[in-house]
């Protein structure tokens, strides 16, 4: 088991406060906001601090607007630097930042990820083409930032095929199941916990070259929600068991 990995209950009880790095884009800020409402604290790290707390601060008032019965706290999401916002996570740290930027931040950040878990959401879609990837030399995004940050460092693919508009839009739960993956099991494990405390399922879809499948999905769901022959947008992948 990994150093920085727990089991689910432990998860629970201790995983309070959550980096996510990129968090003043529509994919961040909807991530904080569910992990808001499950009573994470978040901090939004940023290259401008000062763009993250207002972020923050907005997220704030947001939560304070919507009427939801299934929640009644006050939440915790507070804006820094990445550098900053990356040292003050528990054990996690989510990397939701355009892949043109993916491996410069990571290694960045190396040096503070340390003793924690790096999930990363980014896909690798193609300059001014939301609806194709252009999949690094490693596979995918998930196995460069595992080969950049070494195997010390726990790297967990997950939430790349969830709209930003539904993370964002409070009136309804999130509409999909998540894959993860990545060579951890135990921090696998810790993610998929983290994830199904904003009410949707995750699955343990493999190692981190499973990622290589999970990140080429998001421009094929763009493709489909986007087009004109298909009555919906933001759809996402859930997994339908047989019903006998």
């Amino acid at each position: 088991m990994s150093k920085v990995a727990m089991n689910n209950a432990e998860m629970k009880e201790e995983i309070s406060k959550v980096a996510i790095i990129g968090g003043t884009g529509p994919q961040g800020k909807g991530l904080a906001l569910r992990l808001a409402m499950a009573g994470v604290s978040v901090v939004l790290g940023s290259r401008d601090p000062d763009k993250a707390q207002e972020t923050a601060q907005q997220l704030i008032t947001t939560l304070s607007e919507w009427d939801l019965p299934e929640w009644k706290g006050v939440a915790d999401i507070t804006g820094m630097s990445m550098e900053e916002a990356t040292k003050a996570a528990d054990q996690m740290v989510v990397l939701s930042v355009p892949y043109s930027g993916h491996d410069a931040t990571l290694s960045t950040l190396k040096p503070l990820l340390e003793g924690k878990i790096l999930i990363d959401i980014v896909v690798p879609l193609a300059p001014g083409n939301p609806k194709a990837v252009v999949m690094p030399e490693a596979g995918s995004v998930t196995e460069s930032a595992q080969a950049l940050l070494g195997e010390s460092i726990p790297v967990v693919g997950a939430l790349h095929n969830v709209s930003a508009v539904t993370l964002n839009d409070l009136s309804r739960s999130i509409n999909c199941d998540i894959l993860v993956c990545g060579n951890d099991l135990a921090a696998k494990k810790s993610v998929m916990s983290l994830i199904e405390r904003m009410g949707t399922k995750a699955y343990n879809a493999g190692l981190a070259e499973s990622a290589r499948c999970i990140e080429a999905l998001t421009p094929i769901l763009i493709r489909l929600n986007i087009s004109k022959d298909v009555p919906f947008s933001h759809a996402g992948v859930r997994i339908c068991p047989p019903d006998h």
